[in-house]
């Protein structure tokens, strides 16, 4: 019965140490991916996009830093799956479309429901920085809607 046992569990040991040894950590240097601007068609003023990960094992699932500066925001929009923004400097907003306005300061982290129409940015006086991670449905992680108005993003109301 001992001889069985180990004739079964050597070679599952070998192909689990060699499927181990197939899949590496992967370090991705700060900064070694390019950053690109917020298209104006989606934000309102200077915004930087530093994309941090989109996942090779998980496809679907990508991450961004993501810097608003003073008074600009992006446009309304969804994501298919929610999306989870954790603010690392400064002070934004968020808003979900019918709800009163938050504001979000450096370790806050927001939880966005999945297709809720919602928007978020930096505060008049400060920029913001936060992490947006997001999974994508159907090969789409975002669905752009209409831009703010100079009165929505002014008293955070729809």
């Amino acid at each position: 019965m001992i001889k069985i046992l180990v004739l079964f569990a050597v070679p599952c040991w070998l192909l689990t140490a060699s499927l181990a040894d197939a899949q590496q950590i992967t370090v991705t240097r700060a900064g070694s991916q390019p950053s690109r601007s917020g298209p104006a068609e989606y934000f309102t003023g200077p915004v930087r996009i530093d994309p941090l990960f989109a996942s090779e094992e998980l496809p679907h699932l990508s991450a961004a830093s993501v810097t608003f500066e003073a008074g600009a925001h992006s446009a309304w929009h969804t994501h298919p799956a929610g999306q989870i923004l954790v603010a690392t400097s400064g002070i934004g907003r968020v808003q979900r479309w019918g709800d009163a306005l938050a504001e979000i300061r450096a370790g806050d982290v927001v939880w966005i429901p999945a297709n809720q129409e919602h928007w978020h940015g930096a505060a008049p006086g400060s920029r913001i920085t936060h992490i947006a991670i997001q999974a994508a449905v159907g090969g789409k992680n975002v669905e752009w809607m209409e831009k703010l108005t100079v009165e929505q993003y002014k008293i955070g109301v729809e």
